[in-house]
């Protein structure tokens, strides 16, 4: 067999049998991450084998042997482990009882500790594909649009975790099995979602997440057989994914569901979402989340048209969800629901009832049905601002391209005249206004855009609305914050001749309480992680030798650096730094001469404007945010804090700074 054909079928090998060796090497190693390796070390003798001497007739069975043949030899090797050595050769000779399967089980651990509560959510839905599904980092990175060292990243920490806060490898049971198995149903239904729906890229689906989590699920179904809400999960994603070819048009454009070709159906999925749902019924007990789901699927495949749809029975169901499952999403899918049943003002009354959810503060969907609803309503010219507001949310191409067309489909009604969005812009794009204050003004002055679209008419906007869009983004934020959006609000009113705008907004009183520095101990800590990334080592370098701002700091520009003295300009004073960041910035900057010196991780999708003074002429990708630099430091630093929530940014400076590190002039020469 040729060589190229005989490493197609161990790929194919490794992604059916990979999961139940892993699985049966962790309940032997007692470690996941050990598994892995072994199960990886069996993986590179079979490449090297298989081409010379044929593939087995049971390539399953011969890649376990090498892998516990390897543990074995790992176990001889380690002395501290020799009791379970011992426990290793006498699982290994006696054979397993009557009725139990313990490869079966062994894969069912695998699945609760990959999704164990303790791991945040992203890493639980990294390590379960990387373990049970069999996909490496570099296909994991091509689903979710990241790139291959984060999820690397991840799936390491994930696996580091899960030893530190040593995880047994078994199955829960009593009242913890229903928390743990929510948990492992929540991570195959956010993979099947993110490939139904993709939330970023240009393909509105991404049919290989969809078959995987499909294939997660009906494991774990055959797994749990006694779990009604396992099956009710299986029947919710086979009776969405039948509809997953009518879903999109030619070019790639969304087609809403009361508009798609029933015929286009998958009928043989259907049968077996109606399946698995008669055996969540059969199972009884009152209906969890996922059954009640399956349910409103089973109405909308059970209609062979679009009007024949029995919409009050779904609003029913989204009534009794909502009171299991209380989240922002579910009322507005209710409300959806009670828009077809009652008419579109009894949605839209639901509707508008959310606009001020934080939770929903960025969802493109919330104005995308209030723009549904007003245009049922005939309020046509309101449900266009809407349409336009929801395409400047959406991050997936396809849904934002949509957006726009449903849009532009509608007649603009409205006198010319000055619009937010212009207003904004005009107010930014002014001479006298530096490149920090640009950037914080500008942070307000898009939240606004974004809540209320650009195209809102300026005289049309009300103080409660501005109100209501700071107070949903930043009603719990300090004092501090808070004064400063509404003094971006003040200028730009006062500026624009709508100073009324900002008659809502009081100012706030600011107490200024010393934020302590981080222990030497704990700083050496961090800093002194191998792993950490060049422009987090060398910007967290620079804030503790510098002392300075953390705004001030993330403004600088590379040209601006003299790396000879030590200094950049910083307004009226320098920031200067001493030998461990000097040492960091030239490898930082990698021959850039221009730019932003600490740049973000990707290039800025198209709804995001940056100035010109806020890209990498290079590279293209936009400077870093304070809140982004903020939420990376938190994750870090979250084990150093005994707190357990992470320290802030602020927390680098130090408490006694020599005359040299401060902004306040230039040094002497």
């Amino acid at each position: 067999m040729p060589a190229t054909e005989t490493n197609r079928t161990v790929d194919a090998v490794w992604k059916l049998e990979s999961a139940r060796i892993i699985a049966g090497l962790a309940r032997l190693v007692h470690d996941v991450g050990l598994a892995e390796e072994l199960a990886q070390d069996a993986l590179v003798a079979a490449l090297e084998q298989w081409p010379q001497s044929g593939v087995p007739d049971n390539p399953g069975a011969w890649l376990t042997a090498v892998a516990k043949r390897r543990a074995v030899d790992h176990l001889r090797r380690a002395q501290r482990l020799d009791q379970r050595h011992r426990q290793l050769a006498r699982e290994l000779e006696q054979p397993p009882p009557d009725g139990d399967d313990p490869e079966r089980d062994d894969v069912l651990r695998l699945m609760f500790v990959s999704c164990h509560p303790v791991l945040p959510t992203e890493a639980r839905v990294a390590l379960t594909l990387r373990l049970l599904g069999g996909l490496t980092a570099a296909e994991i990175a091509r689903a979710f649009l990241d790139s291959e060292a984060n999820i690397a990243r991840r799936i390491a920490a994930a696996k580091r975790t899960l030893a530190e806060e040593r995880v047994p490898f078994e199955l829960p049971d009593g009242a913890e099995l229903a928390e743990r198995l929510s948990s492992v149903l929540g991570v195959v239904y956010l993979i099947f979602n993110e490939g139904y729906s993709a939330s970023s890229g240009d393909d509105l689906i991404r049919p290989g997440l969809c078959l995987e989590a499909l294939r997660l699920g009906r494991l774990l179904a055959e797994l749990s057989s006694g779990q009604a809400e396992v099956h009710g999960l299986v029947a919710l994603m086979e009776l969405q994914a039948s509809r997953s070819a009518a879903r999109t048009g030619p070019a790639g454009e969304p087609v809403q569901l009361h508009e798609q070709n029933r015929g286009r159906w998958d009928q043989l999925l259907i049968r077996r979402g109606f399946t698995a749902m008669l055996r969540a019924r059969e199972l009884g007990g009152p209906p969890g989340p996922y059954v009640l789901q399956a349910a409103i699927a089973v109405c909308h495949a059970q209609a062979r048209t679009a009007g024949d749809t029995n919409w009050p029975q779904i609003a029913a169901l989204y009534e009794s969800l909502e009171r299991l499952l209380p989240t922002p999403v579910v009322r507005l899918n209710r409300a959806v629901a009670v828009g077809m049943a009652d008419g579109p003002q009894a949605g839209l009354d639901l509707v508008d009832a959310l606009t001020g959810d934080p939770a929903l503060r960025d969802y493109h969907l919330l104005p995308g049905v209030r723009g549904d609803l007003l245009l049922r309503l005939g309020r046509g010219a309101q449900a266009r601002l809407e349409f336009e507001r929801a395409a400047a949310l959406a991050g997936n191409a396809a849904e934002q391209a949509f957006l726009r067309r449903r849009a532009d489909g509608i007649p603009a009604t409205a006198p010319p005249g000055a619009t937010l969005g212009r207003a904004v812009r005009d107010f930014l794009e002014r001479d006298d206004l530096d490149a920090a204050t640009v950037r914080s003004y500008g942070q307000t002055l898009r939240r606004l855009c974004l809540a209320l679209g650009e195209g809102m008419p300026l005289d049309d906007l009300t103080a409660e609305q501005v109100a209501q869009v700071l107070t949903t983004a930043w009603g719990g934020a300090a004092a501090r914050t808070w004064n400063r959006h509404r003094a971006a609000v003040r200028s730009f009113a006062a500026r624009a001749g709508a100073g009324h705008l900002a008659d809502g907004l009081d100012r706030r009183a600011e107490t200024r309480a010393r934020t302590a520095a981080i222990t030497p101990q704990r700083l050496d800590a961090l800093l002194g992680d191998p792993g950490l990334p060049l422009r987090e080592r060398t910007l967290w370098h620079l804030l503790h030798e510098s002392s300075a701002g953390v705004g001030t700091v993330l403004s600088l520009n590379v040209e601006d650096l003299d790396l000879d003295d030590r200094r950049a300009p910083a307004g009226d004073g320098w920031v200067l730094w001493r030998s461990r960041t000097a040492r960091l910035l030239p490898a930082l900057l990698a021959g850039r001469t221009r730019g932003p010196l600490f740049l973000a991780d990707r290039r800025p999708g198209p709804a995001r404007r940056r100035a010109e003074a806020d890209l990498c002429p290079d590279t293209g990708r936009g400077r870093l945010s304070y809140e982004r630099a903020e939420y990376l430091f938190k994750q870090a630093t979250k084990p150093l804090d005994p707190t357990g929530h992470g320290y802030t940014l602020r927390q680098l400076r130090t408490d006694t700074r020599p005359p040299r590190s401060r902004t306040l002039g230039p040094p002497e020469t």
